[in-house]
């Protein structure tokens, strides 16, 4: 859907781990609280790159490589990081996505008439979440992390109780590792960090470490250091594609679905990589199916 080098750029600075459900927390807030009237009426393009571009030089500016202050090498990163990009349309309602430094992903809620207005309101909703994030009370707590962990027991399917939560073999106990990892950290940091386990999960990629026999402390230290790459999407592209090839038409009940939940997510305002990764991947699988196709039928042409 996107371009191997915007594909690049976003990665860069992308943290890795998460959360082992596909239904991971959502702590974005949508457009329609009185934040989003303080945006109405100004350049919230500007608006997001200056907010990250003080936050990089505020970060450069108290590491020890300290090369060209404020408005220098910090201000390329944000620029370089920022990445916006326009899913294909020939015609109105446009969408617009807008990833992060870190990886969050945001695009905009509204129905827009043209690309312009499409990336406003994805920058828009980008700049609030941003701007929230924050607050002392985004922040991973004792008493966050116990609330979490009540609601994770309740809904779950498999009947988990808290006492759960210390045994690090069951899915709340791996819930509780995660979130004790990232104490203090903000809560859009760990969202960043839930995506790739929350893929790992989706891909069946965590099933069969746990049929090798890894323990889950050793998974969450390997992907907790490793970003989301192209490595990793094509190694979950070549597996889909093989489920393709065991059960024909499978992607594209696939795709539809992951690009449904795309959509839903998008118009709630919510963080989105999850779900656009799912999508890119899915076509990503279906582009390498399509090419194998037409690799078998070209003998017959001949």
């Amino acid at each position: 859907m996107f371009t191997q080098e915007a594909r690049r750029r976003r990665d860069g600075g992308s943290l890795g781990s998460g959360g082992e459900g596909e239904s991971g927390l959502e702590f974005s807030i949508l457009p329609k609280s009185c934040l989003s009237f303080m945006f109405l009426a100004v350049n919230v393009v500007a608006m997001l790159h200056n907010f990250w571009e003080q936050k990089q030089a505020a970060q450069f500016s108290s590491s020890p490589d300290k090369s060209d202050g404020f408005g220098g090498k910090a201000a390329r990163l944000t620029e370089s990081l920022l990445l916006y990009e326009s899913a294909p349309s020939p015609c109105p309602p446009y969408v617009c996505y807008v990833t992060l430094p870190g990886g969050s992903c945001f695009g905009n809620y509204k129905e827009c008439d043209t690309q312009a207005e499409a990336r406003r309101d994805a920058a828009r909703v980008a700049l609030m979440n941003s701007v929230v994030n924050k607050l002392p009370c985004r922040r991973i707590s004792p008493q966050f992390i116990a609330q979490s962990l009540q609601q994770a027991a309740k809904e779950s399917a498999v009947g988990v109780s808290l006492e759960d939560a210390c045994d690090s073999s069951t899915s709340v106990g791996t819930y509780s590792l995660l979130l004790h990892s990232y104490m203090g950290r903000t809560m859009l940091e760990f969202q960043e960090m839930m995506t790739v386990f929350q893929l790992l999960h989706w891909n069946g990629t965590l099933k069969a470490l746990r049929e090798r026999k890894c323990s889950r402390q050793s998974v969450i230290a390997y992907y907790s250091q490793r970003g989301l790459d192209e490595c990793m999407r094509s190694s979950m592209a070549l597996d889909w594609l093989g489920r393709e090839q065991r059960s024909p038409g499978l992607l594209g009940v696939e795709l539809q679905a992951a690009q449904r939940e795309l959509t839903l997510a998008r118009r709630r305002g919510t963080e989105l990589r999850f779900h656009k990764e799912k999508t890119e991947i899915l076509s990503l699988a279906l582009s390498q199916q399509l090419v194998l196709n037409c690799i078998c039928i070209l003998p017959h042409l001949l």
